[in-house]
């Protein structure tokens, strides 16, 4: 038998293109690093309200930045992020309440299909500008993740559930607890010891704590098989 898995605990919105990348990476290292990767859907607006803090893009110029910026990671990631025309009304406006609600559904019934799903929904909103927030947009990326129609439209129906949206407040809270002010939010427990991570760009210094080696963002192994 081999080293027992870290854990590591990855907080995130489909909202956040900073989860995607940081998401699309922490999968790429599962195995390279031994780690036992566990997706906690979570709701960016309540990080944001409980810290006080407010969406970068909100000031002009770091929204801006935020463009000109993920056109560089787009290429660096190997993620095929692209801005939404109507960055306001898709994100500020509609949010994504109803997207994590059904992520958690699916984490409640099929966790297996966590993975595929929430990359689903990130390729709508962050790389072909669809909508996330309609029952049909939502049902849509499940399909396409590969849950048949009627077991897509039975989670969708747990979203307006008591114990859905319990579940997705609690793990909102968890993150507040560990300090989050924004997401992703990587939790690393490591030799007993706890350590909160924000943001994409923290996975050298994660790598530093599993005492692994940090090969970029699409390491040599899986490049060779793309």
């Amino acid at each position: 038998m081999g080293p027992v898995p870290r854990t590591l605990e990855l907080f995130y919105d489909v909202l956040s293109p900073y989860s995607w990348l940081c998401f699309e990476v922490l999968c790429r290292y599962q195995k390279i690093w031994n780690i036992k990767l566990q997706l906690q859907p979570t709701l960016i607006a309540g990080i944001m309200k409980d810290s006080g803090n407010k969406p970068p893009a909100l000031l002009p110029r770091k929204g801006q930045y935020l463009k000109s910026e993920l056109s560089l990671l787009k290429q660096h990631f190997q993620v095929p992020l692209r801005f939404p025309k109507d960055f306001s009304s898709v994100i500020i406006e509609k949010g994504s309440i109803s997207a994590m609600r059904f992520l958690t559904a699916v984490k409640m019934e099929n966790p297996e299909m966590l993975e595929k799903v929430s990359r689903e929904l990130w390729m709508r909103v962050w790389s072909r500008d669809q909508d996330i927030s309609e029952p049909q947009s939502i049902l849509a990326a499940a399909e396409k993740a590969g849950l048949a129609a009627e077991q897509a439209q039975g989670l969708l129906e747990m979203i307006s559930t008591a114990e859905v949206k319990k579940k997705l407040k609690e793990v909102t809270e968890v993150a507040c607890k560990y300090g989050a002010f924004g997401l992703p939010v990587t939790v690393a427990h490591v030799e007993g010891q706890t350590h909160m991570l924000f943001g994409s760009d923290r996975m050298e210094l994660l790598a530093y704590l599993l005492g692994e080696k940090w090969m970029g963002p699409v390491p040599p192994t899986l490049n060779a098989r793309l």
